[in-house]
């Protein structure tokens, strides 16, 4: 013999269903990756080749934001490059940040 279940309250009823149905949702959307943002968290870059005469300066002057110190960019292509200023050489290809 089956046991069989009554509601005795629509309240609770109600919120378990509402609560269980918003796990449920967050749980597929978390799944199938709707909920990510991914232009906004990835950081883009220009590729850069190196010609003969540039220096880190130039590079960072012209790819630069006008309103920023030009050595925080520099440091910032030696960061991501894992270079030094002097181990800049023609033909090299760098990565220089996109400052939005």
């Amino acid at each position: 013999m089956r046991k069989k279940y009554r509601i005795t309250s629509k309240f609770r009823f109600t919120l378990f269903a509402t609560v269980l149905l918003l796990c449920l949702f967050t749980l597929i959307g978390t799944i199938s990756g709707l909920n990510t943002v991914s232009s906004s968290s990835l950081d883009q870059y220009y590729q850069v080749q190196v010609q003969y005469g540039d220096t880190l300066w130039d590079i960072a002057a012209e790819y630069g934001p006008a309103d920023r110190d030009i050595r925080s960019v520099i440091w910032d292509i030696c960061e991501i490059n894992g270079i030094s200023a002097e181990q800049l050489t023609a033909g090299q290809r760098i990565i220089v940040p996109v400052y939005q």
